[in-house]
């Protein structure tokens, strides 16, 4: 039985939620089929290689788009923000969850512990999805208490786009 938590709000005319790494609680293939009954349009990883190894979910990725859904991969370490050649990679990823969200679609982003990193994800497309930061954050920490842990984080999750 899985024990995933999806954290779920509305934003930009559809649903960004977020999550703890699927296979963190040791039911992997119960977590696979939760998220593919959320059936969300995108899934955004941020956890390391490393974390993914370690949790069973190796294949993430192509599990994930075996069950229908698009995945990107952005790989931040724990409690950190996007190094540069992650945050390159940003703008084409962002783009994709606004437009889905615009659609009615659903975005789902995780993390290890689905607090600080998809946090400070979320958050970043709330801002840009034009609501202000502040409600925003206590939006999100209405839902996730948790979500954006450093300074850092929060940071990069409010900071306007070129």
């Amino acid at each position: 039985m899985s024990g995933l938590v999806i954290y779920a709000l509305r934003v930009g005319g559809g649903t960004l939620a977020i999550c703890q790494m699927p296979g963190s609680g040791g039911a992997y293939g119960d977590d696979l089929d939760l998220i593919h009954e959320w059936r969300p349009g995108l899934v955004i990883s941020l956890t390391t290689e490393a974390e993914m190894l370690e949790a069973g979910a190796r294949h993430l990725g192509a599990d994930i788009q075996c069950i229908a859904s698009r995945w990107a991969h952005l790989p931040i370490p724990d409690m950190g923000v996007p190094a540069p050649e992650v945050e390159a990679r940003w703008p084409a990823v962002s783009l994709s969850a606004r437009q889905a969200l615009a659609g009615g679609g659903r975005v789902l982003i995780h993390c290890r512990g689905g607090c600080g990193r998809s946090g400070m994800a979320a958050l970043r497309l709330m801002v840009e999805c034009g609501e202000p930061a502040g409600p925003a954050l206590a939006h999100l920490r209405a839902v996730r208490p948790c979500a954006v842990e450093t300074d850092a984080q929060l940071a990069w999750a409010t900071r306007t786009p070129q």
